[in-house]
């Protein structure tokens, strides 16, 4: 998320209540998670085992709860809790702005679209030329849809993340002010759920088709021509290449990269990247030939088995 104007450490320092290493006047563009930070924003980190990532990414402010030496070129933000200071700054910079109406006076809507009873539009969105917004679809602040899209009734776009730190009180949210890309000529299904990103974009390119009852996670990136049928989850920071093809009830972990023109065949669960141009199957999804090979030699174990007691 990038700043509507560039801010300096001590002005973030102060908002959050915290000390700081750097020039007073070291300029901040933005903030962002680790995997789509960029020079000039805010990550924040608040484990040992991260520091050095955080340390070392393209981050110029580094949010962190322990004094350690300042990488040359950037700057620190010492905090007690950077998890809850990095939702303070989400809220200064980005505040929640309620509705009055179905459709924001700041959304802009493209000529020829078509937008169905009972849509909601929010804060800021932008719907391109010639798409169709079937009834009761939600679309939250800041959604960018390109052009020729349909989005079918029931679809939720720009929901909040599924990211929680676990505290002694409950779970504490990661509040999100991502957004919700949705390029053109791609088709969504009824029923589908597509979560905003936390700081970033969560983006569906050009020419996807998503069938009914998907859910598609925070800063996913779904590639160009893709398909996915019905019933898929699609978890958070997921990068789907060009032409990946999902069949029904496909379920995937966070973070992994699924390549181009993979195949993944109905109710296979996918637990770690995997390489495109390949078809895969089962869980933990692997190539397809290798697993039926696999599932063919369990049902010889009862014949083994039998042939074992005999000897």
């Amino acid at each position: 998320m990038r700043f509507a104007k560039v801010q300096d450490l001590q002005t973030i320092a102060e908002i959050i209540g915290c000390k700081f290493i750097g020039d007073t006047h070291f300029p901040v563009y933005g903030m962002n998670e680790i995997h789509v930070v960029q020079e000039g924003e805010i990550v924040f980190v608040d484990h040992p085992k991260y520091y050095d990532k955080a340390l070392n990414s393209k981050a110029s402010i580094v949010l962190i709860n322990k004094e350690v030496p300042c990488p040359e070129g950037k700057a620190l933000l010492i905090s007690e809790d950077p998890f809850r200071d990095f939702n303070k700054l989400s809220k200064y910079f980005n505040p929640f702005n309620p509705a009055v109406k179905l459709k924001a006076e700041s959304a802009v809507i493209g000529e020829n679209t078509i937008v169905q009873p009972n849509v909601f539009i929010g804060h800021n969105v932008v719907i391109g030329k010639n798409c169709i917004i079937h009834p009761n679809v939600v679309i939250y602040d800041g959604t960018l849809i390109g052009d020729n899209v349909i989005i079918h009734a029931g679809t939720i776009l720009g929901a909040d993340a599924f990211y929680y730190k676990k505290r002694p009180e409950g779970f504490d949210p990661l509040i999100s002010c991502g957004r919700v890309v949705i390029e053109n000529n791609v088709g969504i299904g009824a029923a589908c759920t597509i979560d905003r990103g936390v700081t970033g974009d969560t983006t569906i390119k050009e020419g996807t088709k998503i069938d009914n009852q998907v859910h598609i996670g925070h800063d996913t990136v779904i590639g160009k021509h893709s398909l996915i049928a019905a019933q898929c989850g699609i978890a958070g920071c997921v990068i789907m290449e060009d032409e990946v093809t999902l069949w029904g009830q496909v379920g995937t972990t966070s973070g992994i990269t699924i390549g181009a023109k993979a195949v993944v065949l109905a109710q296979s669960g996918v637990s770690k990247s995997l390489a495109g141009g390949k078809v895969y199957f089962g869980y933990p999804a692997e190539e397809s030939r290798d697993k039926l090979k696999q599932l063919a030699s369990l049902k010889k174990i009862p014949e083994i088995l039998e042939k074992t007691r005999k000897l």
